[in-house]
């Protein structure tokens, strides 16, 4: 009998299980029949998820809009693998769905599309590229709860960071600048 109620309760608790790409996506029914799903974090440029301590943690969402595999000019594989296929400057989710948005969008324009940095980083139109990152920061901040986190990697290649900040959905709270040429920024906001 407790058995009965508990699988009851569960399903009429459970609006849906999606499975994408090998994950199960837990979406829950609430009682205004709204759906809050687990997920706490999106990455909708993941690529091949480098920087993720765990690129399978289950509490973010990784997206891209690619899903390939590719052998690297070294011999090393590279996998761009997300859990759901998405486009950044058009997210499917709902407003306020998210506590953190990491945003690292391709910084390459104009490269060849089958170079090994297209493969690895992607590649932004050359022409449209403002206007996809425009889009991109607005999307990212439309999806971030209030009081969320938006952390914003670029790396300068190809387009220098002055040449975006006015594209930026709202002031930044801090930043880091790494690597041995001081060209890639981690950026900070919060949706206050």
């Amino acid at each position: 009998m407790i058995i009965g109620s508990m699988q009851c309760r569960l399903q009429s608790s459970l609006a849906c299980c999606q499975f994408d790409s090998g994950r199960w996506h837990n979406v829950y029914k609430l009682k205004n029949n709204k759906t809050k799903m687990r997920q706490k974090i999106l990455d909708p440029c993941c690529g091949g998820r480098m920087f993720w301590f765990d690129k399978h943690n289950p509490n973010v969402i990784f997206g891209d809009i690619r899903n390939e595999r590719h052998i690297l000019c070294d011999g090393r594989k590279l996998e761009v693998k997300p859990d759901k296929i998405m486009d950044f400057r058009n997210l499917e989710y709902p407003d306020k769905t998210f506590k953190l948005v990491v945003f690292d969008p391709p910084h390459l324009k104009g490269a060849g599309r089958n170079g090994w940095m297209a493969k690895k980083y992607g590649v932004l139109d050359k022409d449209t590229w403002r206007d996809d990152l425009r889009r991109g920061f607005s999307e990212c901040w439309r999806v971030l709860k209030k009081d969320g986190i938006l952390i914003f990697k670029w790396n300068e290649h190809s387009i220098k960071l002055k040449d975006i900040r006015d594209l930026f959905p709202a002031d930044p709270l801090f930043g880091h600048t790494t690597n041995n040429k001081g060209n890639t920024h981690w950026i900070c906001f919060m949706k206050l």
